[in-house]
């Protein structure tokens, strides 16, 4: 008495941010039909990601994928998101694919379908038996995009949508290089002036020769833009972006951030120097990486074990900011959340360990990214003019429950040590 025409697929919000969750909803099937909720995305590189879950519509002949258990696929149990965050390559892929955003002024389009019965693979194939195109946002309606190229720095300045002014963000991404938009556009969305950075770039010899000094002039750019608060600009990075926003709050005499946000981060490094150093000083320990089953390659011996010698690391103790260090427990590139264990008896050694916050996720890696990002087990990466595969850990379903849950502790500490009318607390 329900199957009254045919299926019919909806997304709702059909146009989201991609931190928002969405609902997916089947109705007009057939009471107690196997059906496969499908996505299909295709990123800029031109490659195929999908996801797929396994349903039984119910009495009404429909399936909620928000209420209903995944009996199957990518991903199983009551999973809202699943059809993101458990997106891979399709089948047949170039192999250590990473999925990012290129063009934030787009949307990230993702096509959701449904077909009969419990598929698990070969879609381009089949019929579906309906579908929706649903867009996923980094950057919000408003957001102003400026290229930065000025005083040698070479970035993106995202404006939030208002009269402003507003707190800024020095966005730094990792040692994979280029200059990578995405979350500086998310973080402007959530009311934050941020710049993402490009500093490490591959293909330029020159980057490894840069100091301290080209940070401190990208971090004077964002602090005395005129839409931006000038007392309460902060660090966020990850990976090389966090040892460098560690090394600027500790050392620097310019850099005075009002936060930090580090993600698997590290403080072992000797002062002073150049990102080149940073990069000689990791490679001296060359002969610890470990190779996996699978030919990939495991950096985090190189980080151990964590030096006594205090002029071997940062001195954390000289933080006089809140910092918040977000880990991954099953980090294979660095040993971060040992990292984060010898920064705060180091910050508890000299009285400031009030200003740290940690987040430590069982079974999650190193690339913590944005909520209902896919996870990344294994990505080509760059060595020595090199193609390699890193292996940086996490399982999928843990590591993306740490990315949804993380992105919300972080805004709340942005929130808190940023637009608090009070002096910068730590925690959360």
């Amino acid at each position: 008495m329900f199957h009254t025409g045919p299926p019919v697929v909806s997304v709702h919000p059909s146009r989201a941010m991609v931190d928002e969750a969405f609902k997916v909803q089947v109705e007009n099937l057939p009471p107690g039909s196997p059906v496969t909720l499908h996505s299909l995305h295709q990123s800029e590189d031109k490659d195929y990601w999908e996801a797929f879950g396994h349903y039984v519509s119910d009495h009404r002949g429909t399936v909620s994928v928000a209420d209903y258990l995944s009996c199957g696929g990518t991903y199983t149990g009551k999973e809202a998101m699943g059809l993101l965050w458990s997106m891979r390559p399709v089948p047949g892929s170039r192999e250590g694919l990473r999925l990012r955003k290129l063009n934030v002024c787009i949307p990230q389009l993702v096509n959701i379908s449904v077909y009969s019965g419990h598929v698990g693979g070969g879609f381009r194939e089949q019929d579906s038996l309906a579908s929706v195109l649903t867009e996923r946002w980094y950057m919000a309606p408003g957001v102003r995009r400026i290229d930065i190229k000025e005083k040698g720095v070479r970035g993106t300045l995202f404006i939030p949508h208002g009269p402003g002014p507003f707190p800024g963000l020095l966005d730094m991404w990792g040692s994979g290089g280029g200059l990578l938009e995405y979350r500086a556009a998310l973080l402007a969305s959530h009311g934050y002036a941020s710049m993402a950075l490009e500093y490490f770039n591959p293909a330029e010899v020159n980057t490894a020769e840069l100091e301290l000094n080209y940070f401190e002039t990208a971090f004077n750019i964002v602090r005395d833009h005129p839409q931006v608060m000038s007392d309460r600009v902060g660090l966020f990075g990850l990976s090389l972006g966090s040892v460098v926003s560690i090394s600027l709050a500790a050392w620097s005499s310019v850099v005075k951030p009002r936060c930090c946000v580090c993600i698997s981060g590290n403080h072992t490094h000797a002062p002073g120097g150049t990102i080149g150093g940073v990069f000689n000083e990791f490679f001296t320990n060359l002969h610890k990486v470990r190779m996996d089953e699978n030919n990939y390659e495991i950096w985090r011996g190189m980080g151990l074990p964590i030096p006594d010698d205090i002029s071997q690391k940062v001195d954390v103790g000289k933080i006089n900011c809140p910092i918040l260090l977000v880990n991954g427990d099953d980090d294979q590139n660095w040993p971060t959340v040992e990292s984060a264990e010898d920064m705060a008896q180091m910050m508890r050694a000299a009285g400031n360990e009030h200003l740290l916050t940690r987040l430590e996720y069982p079974d999650a890696g190193h690339l913590i990214e944005p909520p209902y990002s896919p996870h990344f087990r294994a990505t080509k990466f760059i060595k020595d003019g090199q193609k390699v595969i890193l292996l940086w850990g996490g399982t999928t379903k843990p590591h993306s429950d740490a990315q949804e849950d993380s992105w919300k502790k972080i805004l709340a500490f942005l929130q808190q040590n940023m637009y608090s009318s009070s002096g910068p607390r730590a925690k959360l």
